[in-house]
């Protein structure tokens, strides 16, 4: 018996077609991953599903061989739906139970919250499905995973049948993840229905029965994963052949470049972020550095690109102090950034995509000339990184939030690569983004590296860190743990729990 079946499903969006007849049948108790490139249109569907958008008149939707229409995500709830999404929707001054409950709370005779019917249910709940839950911590103190927890909970709480889990663990430690498949399993096995949205391949074979593969809006396929390769669904979602592996020759490391030393940074609320931390960078060789999201990354970024001041220490670049300097200045001693968010720091994105191209060097030649821009020489050189990166549609004059995720994020890397930087920070190089444009950002980022430019790989994506460095450094609360060499990485057995294990504030 099915769950929840699609069929023939649109949504269009003015003119553009986000779901262009779309079938979709999931099996009651099995786990269903939707795989598609960014733009696929598989978070819109799965918002149909969730009653956030109604879809184009002609589709149909069936809740267990019952037809149905989802109004709206209070319907989807009431009938057995429950959605955790990418970011999670907690109020972080609230006790974990005081989350669950939100909007749903059991009253007394006379009004009040009964909290003691409600921790009851709960603790049932987490003992039930093993969660481990402490229901009077409050969400900003625990970790990333158990918040987690608490919004599948929050679907349970509410009798979810059928759990939609967008890219679930993207933030996620080794060990998290491992304990995510573990709920999943035993989720399976106590009769609920999932379906997860992900763009990791492992993920899929670790955890799904079937998936369905969507591409342009259109449903290509739906597979069973247990016959079907990592490589046969990637090639499925992109429509070509792709190399999943990462190809690089060994590193040969120059003169240090970067140098940073005893750098503290503090957050916004004025607390220590960054405690002495201390890295060095050299020519042609990609440092990694691997750690839990919210250990400081993102104050280190800010700091070296000048957009944040430190309270001590030394930032070198070629020997020159840049410390002090703007973020133009640091920009012009041939330190390039990739930002952690591309849309808020990356682009304009109501700028068009050739004036998203020179935004730091719109004012000099041959761009301006005496306080005017030179408009058919920034058409010249738009349409050739448009060209050299692959950047579609090959259109100059669109606004760049029209593009997708990984052709604003290519724009980006243009921009940077074409100053001709020494250093390049990548700051989670392709969040969001499909295996086609991962394997594309991949190989750009080896080949500087190969051209001799030093490379500052962050990410959360532990995976990444590991394939693409040639050494790696954990951070974790702001200062540097322990510094693997490229000799360990490449010799160490299970190098991925190895460093997760340092990640989690461990040791060996």
């Amino acid at each position: 018996m099915f769950a929840l079946e699609l069929k023939n499903i649109s949504k269009t969006f003015g003119t553009f077609k986000a779901n262009d007849g779309i079938n979709l049948s999931v099996k009651s108790g099995e786990v269903h991953a939707i795989l598609g490139e960014n733009g696929a249109g598989k978070s819109t569907l799965m918002k149909i599903i969730f009653g956030l958008y109604q879809p184009d008149a002609g589709g149909e939707i069936y809740l267990k061989g019952k037809k149905v229409e989802i109004p709206t995500p209070r319907f989807a709830i009431k009938n057995g739906i429950g959605m955790v999404h990418q970011h999670f929707m907690l109020v972080r001054p609230f006790s974990i139970l005081q989350n669950i409950i939100l909007g749903v709370e059991p009253r007394t005779w006379f009004g009040s919250v009964n909290y003691k019917a409600a921790r009851a249910q709960v603790m049932a709940l987490s003992e039930t499905y093993n969660f481990n839950i402490d229901p009077d911590r409050l969400v900003e103190t625990i970790s990333v995973g158990m918040q987690q927890r608490v919004e599948i909970i929050k679907t349970l709480y509410r009798n979810a049948e059928l759990i939609i889990l967008d890219e679930p663990t993207a933030v996620l430690t080794p060990q998290e993840v491992l304990d995510f498949y573990r709920i999943v399993e035993n989720l399976k096995r106590l009769g609920k229905t999932i379906i997860i949205i992900t763009h990791k391949l492992h993920e899929i074979k670790e955890i799904a029965d079937r998936c369905t593969i969507i591409r342009k809006g259109l449903f290509i396929e739906t597979v069973d994963v247990g016959t079907t390769s990592e490589e046969e669904l990637a090639s499925k979602m992109v429509g070509r052949k792709v190399d999943l592996k990462v190809s690089k020759s060994e590193a040969v490391p120059g003169d240090m470049v970067f140098n940073v030393e005893d750098l503290s940074v503090d957050n916004d609320k004025h607390l220590p972020a960054v405690k002495n931390l201390n890295l060095t960078l050299h020519r042609g060789e990609i440092l990694g550095l691997a750690g839990i999201d919210g250990n400081g990354q993102s104050e280190l970024v800010e700091a070296l690109a000048g957009l944040r001041k430190f309270k001590s220490g030394s930032i070198k670049i070629n020997d020159k102090e840049i410390g002090h300097l703007t973020p133009r200045k640091i920009y012009e001693s041939k330190l390039a950034m990739i930002p952690e968010d591309r849309q808020r720091r990356g682009l304009v994105m109501d700028f068009k995509v050739k004036e998203n191209f020179v935004l730091q060097r719109i004012e000099k030649s041959p761009f301006s000339h005496y306080g005017f821009i030179i408009n058919r020489e920034l058409e010249k050189f738009a349409d050739s990184m448009m060209e050299r990166f692959d950047i579609r549609p090959r259109n100059i004059e669109l606004n760049a939030r029209n593009l997708s995720g990984g052709n604003q994020q290519k724009i980006i890397l243009a921009r940077e690569i074409a100053n001709n930087p020494d250093v390049l920070i990548a700051f989670q190089p392709t969040r969001g983004l499909d295996v086609g444009a991962i394997q594309y950002i991949h190989q750009e980022i080896i080949k500087l590296r190969d051209q001799g430019k030093a490379i500052l790989l962050i990410s959360y994506e532990l995976d990444e860190v590991i394939n693409l460095s040639d050494r790696v450094a954990v951070i974790v609360d702001g200062g540097i743990s322990v510094n693997i060499s490229h000799e360990t990485l490449v010799t160490q057995n299970n190098i991925k729990e190895y460093i997760g294990l340092f990640m989690a504030g461990g040791s060996v």
